[in-house]
């Protein structure tokens, strides 16, 4: 199925699936799954991602963060935003990178998206995987949300591709250890 169209129609009838809601199937695996598309389609994902935000008649209770928008919270609260480009002039990109890196951890980011108390039904859906690289890699993450979201699904929309053992972000990039997570189609 190559159609990306079709893909979402798919994945929007698979998070109201009771089974997907349960984790029916997983031996007792963590809930995780990824949403793989080719970069190309990063616009169709997103419209698709509004959409879907904005669908009231789901069967599940969305709960959408994009990845970049956590990232740019981090940052207002340490008072950085403005100071970036002022510090990626003088010092350099790597420094801004490893100063941003000190602060933007994955326990950071799922400390912001951490709510309770989780309801059944809840579907944590992470989007900006591309948009917050290389501030944030999503396998890093994944193995930080694993404690605290282990009672609802989680759906990571991805520009890339997973094999089971591997994530390979924009198809291109050394692919990096996540053996955790199912494909969702």
């Amino acid at each position: 199925m190559s159609n990306i169209n079709e893909k979402l129609d798919r994945l929007r009838n698979l998070i109201q699936d009771q089974d997907f809601l349960t984790g029916k199937g997983l031996s007792n695996e963590v809930n995780i799954r990824m949403f793989c598309y080719e970069p190309k389609d990063e616009m169709a994902v997103r419209h698709f991602t509004k959409q879907l935000e904005n669908d009231n008649s789901l069967e599940c209770n969305l709960i959408c963060h994009n990845l970049y928008h956590v990232f740019l919270e981090i940052c207002e609260e340490k008072n950085i935003i403005k100071k970036i480009p002022d510090m990626e002039e003088k010092k350099g990109s790597d420094y801004l990178k490893d100063r941003i890196l000190k602060f933007s951890t994955t326990k950071a980011f799922a400390e912001k998206m951490q709510y309770e108390p989780h309801e059944k039904g809840d579907v944590l859906l992470l989007t900006g995987v591309g948009e917050v690289y290389p501030f944030m890699r999503v396998h890093s993450l994944l193995e930080e949300l694993q404690t605290g979201f282990d009672d609802i699904p989680i759906v990571v929309l991805y520009p890339g591709s997973f094999n089971g053992r591997s994530v390979i972000l924009f198809n291109e990039f050394t692919p990096n250890e996540y053996y955790r997570a199912f494909n969702i189609i």
